[in-house]
């Protein structure tokens, strides 16, 4: 197989027939054997039943893998990530906002020797919330990680097959794909590509699910907060000695103030920083373990159709 297609799926019954179309009319022009996998995420819309429709028109190409719930857009890709065939994967949004014609263009990429290639979004068709609140984002993980990328948001991505064999053995619950596929690529690139507004229906990311990703994305690829919070323990500790050393001095040398409240809040202070050093040195080991010991099952599967049993 030359191609995998990868598509989550979460109550996209209006998208679907027009994604599918134009996905059919790209791929076959491409020439290439292709597959693409359909991953329904726990839709309560028809989006399972217009699946199941395309299989039956295009066994040759579309598989479906259908969760009992929704576990989420990326653990729904690593579902079908497990189950590729193809040497290249793309990974693609069912709103019909990054054109599925694109995807040659990345392919074209691949083929000139990159494996993995990010799309960026040449002109965002969100609205304004959604455009500031990913400049602060990428800001954010730019400043505190190794990742660079100029539009983590962006899904139309391409794999090759070695990243996508090394996504798939992380042992991590939270993950976010296209941070994963630049920390294994050797020689990852981007490109611009055309960016739509929805043909139909709302995102389904709310603003709490938006700082959740990202959040995600800050602490499972650094771990620099918590480093931050150890040194902020560490000059607030600093800082209140100092106090100390000055209320002492007062004291003794000039006089007590105000019966030694002052000279006993200092001391506080100081045990306080001291407190909060600890908990930022605890957190690194937590941090750490965290990392590594995730273990539960990423999903539930109620069934797959188009796969060899």
């Amino acid at each position: 197989m030359d191609v995998s297609v990868v598509i989550p799926v979460y109550n996209e019954e209006g998208n679907l027939p027009e994604l599918f179309k134009r996905l059919c009319a790209t791929m076959d022009s491409l020439g290439k054997t292709w597959e693409v996998i359909f991953v329904n995420d726990g839709s309560q819309d028809r989006s399972l039943s217009i699946l199941r429709d395309f299989h039956k028109e295009r066994p040759d190409v579309v598989k479906i893998i259908d969760f009992n719930g929704n576990f989420g857009q990326h653990t729904a890709i690593i579902s079908a990530f497990e189950r590729v065939s193809g040497d290249i994967v793309v990974t693609l949004d069912a709103d019909l906002q990054n054109p599925p014609e694109e995807i040659g263009k990345l392919l074209d990429k691949v083929n000139e020797g990159y494996d993995a290639v990010g799309g960026y979004r040449k002109q965002r068709e969100d609205n304004a919330m959604r455009k500031y609140a990913s400049k602060i984002v990428n800001f954010a993980r730019d400043k505190m990680t190794s990742i660079r990328m100029k539009d983590q948001g962006c899904m139309l991505r391409a794999y090759k097959r070695s990243i996508v064999d090394a996504i798939t053995k992380t042992n991590e619950h939270s993950m976010f794909i296209p941070a994963l596929a630049y920390t294994f690529a050797a020689n990852p690139t981007e490109i611009e590509v055309e960016h739509s507004a929805r043909y139909s229906g709302e995102s389904k990311y709310n603003l709490y699910k938006l700082i959740r990703l990202n959040f995600d994305l800050i602490t499972g690829f650094t771990l620099m907060p918590l480093q931050f919070f150890t040194i902020f323990g560490f000059l607030a500790s600093m800082g209140s000695m100092a106090l100390v050393c000055l209320l002492l001095f007062r004291r003794f040398v000039l006089g007590s103030e105000a019966e030694g409240v002052f000279t006993l809040f200092a001391i506080l202070f100081m045990l306080v920083s001291i407190v909060m050093v600890g908990i930022g040195l605890i957190g690194e080991y937590i941090g750490r373990i965290y990392q590594v010991v995730q273990a539960r099952p990423k999903y539930m599967l109620r069934e797959l159709i188009g796969f060899d049993k």
